[in-house]
């Protein structure tokens, strides 16, 4: 199991708790380590008190399991309007919006792709591509990094949720 994965273990039950969706977890840097934690509440906005929140509540359990080697920073955070994609259910939550992908083998010639989000396929990243008349259909285990574009419409809808979800 990868330290990826037993960080992804120890701090989903955490995530949960508090009441909030584990988006990635990584590990970065080689002498001082991050260990990025990226999450969301369900309704998919964060703040920086949610932020500090879930930090707080992680830092007792990754102290006690001590799960990194030497020391690192651990660095609370939301996906941002520019997201990455990388569940099964980012790809259908955000369904209609333009992302780009980048896979870990060539397809027809090349890595990347841009085009709107079709939701999943038995497994599959469903995109349509410009120019393209079938939606093409790539295997999660082939995308190396998803994300959505950033777009003026894209900002106007994130900044109308957040609006929306702030209290009068």
């Amino acid at each position: 199991m990868t330290l990826e994965a037993r960080l992804n273990d120890l701090i989903a039950p955490i995530v949960d708790a508090a009441g909030f969706e584990l988006v990635r977890v990584r590990v970065t840097g080689s002498n001082t380590k991050t260990l990025q934690v990226m999450a969301e509440r369900p309704d998919k906005t964060m703040t920086a008190e949610d932020c500090a929140k879930l930090s707080r509540a992680l830092s007792p359990a990754l102290e006690d399991a001590d799960p990194i080697e030497g020391n690192y920073n651990l660095e609370v955070s939301s996906p941002g309007i520019d997201r990455p994609l990388v569940r099964e259910k980012d790809f259908e939550d955000w369904q209609g919006w333009q992302a780009k992908l980048e896979l870990n083998r060539l397809v027809e010639g090349r890595k990347r792709f841009k085009g709107v989000l079709a939701g999943m396929d038995d497994g599959k990243v469903a995109l349509d591509i410009e120019g393209e008349d079938e939606t093409a259909l790539f295997p999660m285990e082939w995308i190396a990094s998803a994300q959505l574009i950033l777009t003026e419409d894209l900002i106007r809808e994130t900044m109308r949720a957040e609006k929306e979800d702030r209290p009068a």
